[in-house]
């Protein structure tokens, strides 16, 4: 039995077709502040290209490198490449993602994974005597 998404009381439905104002009065404080100061040209330009990819209705990617967007309902089904400084991780948005930042799903850090200790492995390892 899945439940069906709400955020905050709302279904999908209800969001998509509740206007901005209404929608960022239900957002965290930071993501509703974010909001609130407008949008920088780097978040309309995002926000033009879904717009016309939504309108096309193509499965189209998105490849952007602003990190800093809140995640709004309209994006929802959409696939957004988010660069993470080396590469665009693909980022399939789904409803439980709304009111989060496109940044929070493209690790920027690696896990670090060292090689095994030996010869070769260090600068002091030059004098080990081969046997």
């Amino acid at each position: 039995m899945s439940r069906e998404f709400t955020y905050r009381g709302y279904n999908l439905s209800q969001l998509l077709n509740m206007p901005m104002d209404e929608f960022i009065k239900l957002l965290p404080s930071r993501q509703r502040r974010s909001l609130m100061r407008g949008l920088t040209p780097e978040q309309k330009k995002l926000i033009k290209k879904i717009r016309k990819v939504k309108a096309s209705g193509k499965k189209t990617v998105i490849r952007t490198h602003c990190r800093d967007m809140v995640i709004l309902p309209e994006m929802v089904g959409l696939t957004i490449c988010v660069h993470n400084g080396k590469e665009f991780v693909p980022v399939e948005i789904i409803p439980e993602m709304i009111g989060h930042y496109l940044g929070e799903f493209a690790i920027t850090t690696a896990r670090v994974i060292h090689g095994a200790p030996g010869l070769k492995a260090t600068r002091s390892s030059m004098f080990v005597p081969l046997k």
